[in-house]
């Protein structure tokens, strides 16, 4: 089954899904992705904060999980 990321998706699930995820989100500015806070965050939350897209994250995280 492959993982699937929605907008309620959260943080920590995605990493530990797949750490090499890591880099998707430091690239929006989320840096602190091992903090107890960013890793119970939802995607459209972290987005949010970081004045990200989260249709653009959410695309490139599939596309990422999809291979």
């Amino acid at each position: 089954m492959a993982f699937t990321v929605t907008k309620d998706t959260v943080i920590g699930d995605i990493m530990d899904a797949d750490e090499n995820t890591a880099p998707f989100f430091m690239e929006m500015g989320m840096h602190c992705l091992y903090c107890p806070a960013s890793r119970g965050e939802t995607v459209e939350e972290a987005c949010f904060v970081h004045g990200v897209d989260p249709e653009e994250l959410i695309a490139k995280l599939n596309a990422h999980f999809a291979g």
